[in-house]
């Protein structure tokens, strides 16, 4: 991504962190409930919605210019998901291991074998797996591969409305409002609670939402600071007020989409202002290791404190942060030392496979 789109990389860290509280709030000990901690799943459609936003602004012009090249949009995106899923995978693997040596148990159903393909395919989230397992927090991952692997579909329909944003934008808000209806009303939960089985699905309109998103954004909607702090403040207030009456999550999700909007509009052309901080920015490029390693190393630490406090479930307060904030080191860690060095890795794999096998069309079309 651009400088120019720096506080949209920040605005991933809070969507991981918000995600991360929700799964670690009833950890705290004596913690009351919080209605916005409560939506914390809705951190992932957020990270959805980013997802087309983000691979519009990258790749819509070269679309529409006939310049696309699948084979190596798909071999990119790889690159950036696959090495992190992989290596907590493994992790959660050695976990698994070594807790059943010491007559633990992490999870009832982490050690899924039957699951195990599909979570190595990254196919878990299209309900290809007969359970949640594993790292479940790679659903996500899941789905993001099948949007990916759909991008020219999002992209043509995006390009066919880059003139009129505001169909764009109704078009999108509308099918995902009577997608959430639907899905709930046949399925007997919300498509927001969708993870292994309907994942793959549950992404579909948000991420056609950001790619409506950037239209709208592309054609000014923010035009200046004043107007983007005013979104800002108007889609957070909706978000709270939504989170806090307990409507229907297709108004929170609506509104997480307002609010990439409006931070995309505080971005400026020298990488500076508000959302632009360079600690941000570089906790954003953190996040997805963040996202990825939060679970393993809640087994890890939850088991750990059992041993030593005589309970797992309920923590002191200390205890409870000290585990939560060390979420940032050790994914700056998977960032560093997985995330990175293997992304190149794994395009230089890519590219020499694309290479070949261009050339061995070329051969037999001859």
């Amino acid at each position: 991504m651009s400088d120019y789109l720096k506080p949209l990389t920040s605005l991933r860290f809070f969507a991981a962190v918000w995600v991360i509280l929700f799964s670690y709030w009833p950890l705290l000990q004596g913690a009351a409930p919080l209605w916005i901690i409560a939506r914390g799943y809705l951190g992932v459609d957020l990270f959805f919605i980013l997802s087309g936003f983000i691979l519009c602004h990258v790749y819509l012009e070269s679309f529409g210019a006939g310049k696309f090249q699948y084979g190596q949009f798909i071999v990119n995106r790889l690159a950036r998901i696959y090495p992190l899923h992989i290596a907590t995978l493994l992790f959660t693997l050695a976990l698994v291991v070594a807790a059943s040596v010491k007559g633990l148990t992490l999870d009832s159903h982490v050690a899924s074998w039957a699951s195990l393909p599909a979570q190595i395919f990254m196919v878990h989230a299209w309900g290809l797996a007969p359970e949640a397992s594993w790292n479940h927090p790679s659903w996500s991952i899941s789905a993001e591969w099948f949007a990916y692997l759909l991008f020219p579909v999002f992209a043509s329909v995006t390009w066919a409305l880059r003139s009129r944003p505001v169909v764009a934008v109704a078009l999108a808000a509308a099918f995902l409002t009577i997608l959430y209806w639907a899905f709930e009303a046949v399925a007997g939960f919300r498509l927001t609670s969708a993870t292994f089985m309907w994942g793959a699905l549950r992404i579909v309109p948000c991420f056609a939402l950001g790619c409506a998103v950037y239209l709208a954004w592309r054609a000014g909607a923010v035009k200046s600071k004043t107007i983007a702090l005013g979104g800002v403040a108007v889609s957070l207030a909706v978000i709270l007020g939504a989170t806090a009456f307990m409507t229907s999550d297709a108004l929170v999700v609506l509104a997480l989409g307002g609010l990439i909007l409006s931070v995309g509009g505080l971005a400026t052309a020298d990488g500076k202002g508000i959302m632009s901080n360079r600690v941000l920015v570089y906790l954003g490029n953190v996040s997805f290791a963040m996202y990825m390693v939060y679970v393993p190393w809640k087994w890890v630490f939850t088991k750990a404190a059992g041993m030593i406090l005589g309970s797992e479930d309920s923590l002191p307060l200390m205890w409870w942060l000290g585990g939560f904030v060390a979420i940032i080191p050790i994914a700056m860690l998977a960032h560093h030392v997985v995330e990175n060095p293997m992304r190149n890795v794994v395009r230089h794999i890519g590219d020499g496979v694309r290479y070949r096998l261009n050339y061995r069309l070329q051969g037999t079309s001859k």
